[in-house]
């Protein structure tokens, strides 16, 4: 291996099992897995899935995933099916949710400022309810797509899996930039990366007002990317991936490690929208997963084992069981209820984190219930992929080697 593969799973092969290291088997892990999936993709439709059959059509099977407290589709929620799906090798719902998000979302129009990108959201009868992207669901895409291809090879058209993300990949960072009058005015659409400063965008507006939100930055992606997507591109990737190691470290509190939900290039909260923007919020809650991650497989950055020793250590004081699911930067919690999407990702932490606290937030996400009711989306996808990676079971599925003459 070259030295720029670094040191973690993608090296050496080896997925830690945080499971196993408060007293799971293996096997005891598998089981409760493939019981989450079972509930969250083909339970009871009124309390515990999120997965939706749909017909098909020409090219096969649809379904969806939807969010059930805002009744709607999202480009997130799809991308996190299909990433589960891969991993747990069921291509039967992978397949139909790609195809789904390529018959309702992606935009075709020619003239569309988003064409080539997908809707994030839509009514669960294929309908709009906005026209324009949000970039942490193409990035799931493209690395879900990767997976598949590597995993169950590609086929053609729709599922020439391979192609699909080097295309999507591809437009992510040269998409042309493009300006529409609407009923709201002009909207102006361009690359989902600035350029400048190696990162990803909040929304690819392509204005003078862009920023970044820090739960987007996956450089475990990236890195994967630089390796494998269009070779134009890999020393770009390659950059994004070190740019956001350096953007961690700048972007969360000082004292608490929590993230803002949206963020200047420099790290520093970015005021928006949202009344929580500055604040560490629902998006948030992915953000130390996304470095924990990226330690595991690559093991770059030890920056990342303190981040994950300080949000840890934070809550931890707060109550493994018991911490909000909102707070200010400073530590101030700003919402009463304790989240299992939380849980699950502060988990993932665990990772990366190498104080004794680690092994409570592992013990925490065994002790949680699969979640149901109203709240079982976005808890519910974050649960299952938590679930995937404290028990060494999300992992880098790599192009298989050629055979040998």
């Amino acid at each position: 291996m070259h030295p720029v593969d670094g040191h973690g799973a993608y090296h050496t092969g080896h997925y830690r099992d945080l499971f196993a290291e408060v007293g799971h088997t293996p096997s005891e892990s598998r089981a409760r897995i493939d019981q989450i999936f079972q509930q969250l993709f083909h339970g009871d439709p009124a309390t515990q899935t999120v997965f939706y059959e749909a017909g098909r059509n020409e090219q096969g099977p649809l379904a969806y995933v939807t969010d059930i407290h805002n009744n709607d589709v999202r480009t997130e929620g799809m991308s996190y099916g299909m990433m589960i799906a891969v991993q747990m090798d069921k291509k039967a719902e992978f397949d139909a949710l790609w195809n789904w998000a390529n018959t309702h979302m992606l935009v075709t129009d020619p003239d569309d400022p988003s064409v080539g990108y997908f809707k994030w959201s839509m009514n669960r009868d294929g309908t709009p309810r906005s026209q324009t992207p949000a970039p942490d669901g193409e990035e799931y895409f493209v690395m879900s797509l990767y997976f598949a291809a590597n995993r169950w090879g590609s086929s053609n058209g729709l599922y020439d899996y391979k192609a699909q993300a080097d295309g999507l990949l591809r437009l992510m960072r040269h998409h042309p930039v493009m300006t529409r009058a609407t009923a709201k005015g002009m909207r102006t659409v361009g690359p989902m990366v600035n350029e400048q400063y190696r990162m990803i965008l909040f929304v690819p507006n392509s204005g003078g007002d862009t920023f970044t939100d820090p739960s987007y930055h996956l450089p475990a992606f990236y890195e994967l990317w630089a390796r494998w997507g269009p070779v134009e591109d890999r020393a770009f990737w390659q950059e994004a991936a070190e740019a956001s190691r350096r953007f961690f470290p700048r972007t969360v509190g000082a004292k608490t490690g929590l993230s803002p939900d949206y963020a200047n290039f420099d790290g520093s909260p970015r005021p928006s929208f949202n009344k929580f923007s500055t604040d560490f919020s629902y998006d948030s809650w992915r953000t130390a997963s996304n470095w924990s991650v990226d330690y595991s497989w690559w093991r770059k950055d030890t920056e990342e084992r303190k981040l994950s020793n300080r949000i840890q250590n934070f809550l931890f004081g707060q109550g493994v069981s018991a911490f909000a699911d909102q707070y200010t930067l400073g530590g101030q919690p700003i919402s009463k209820r304790h989240s299992t999407g939380m849980v699950a990702t502060t988990a993932v932490a665990s990772l990366a984190a190498t104080d004794s606290h680690a092994k409570d937030f592992v013990k925490n996400l065994w002790n949680t219930p699969t979640p149901s009711g109203e709240q079982r989306y976005y808890d519910g996808l974050l649960y299952l992929m938590s679930m995937l990676h404290c028990s060494g079971n999300f992992r880098i599925w790599a192009p298989k080697a050629p055979l040998p003459n």
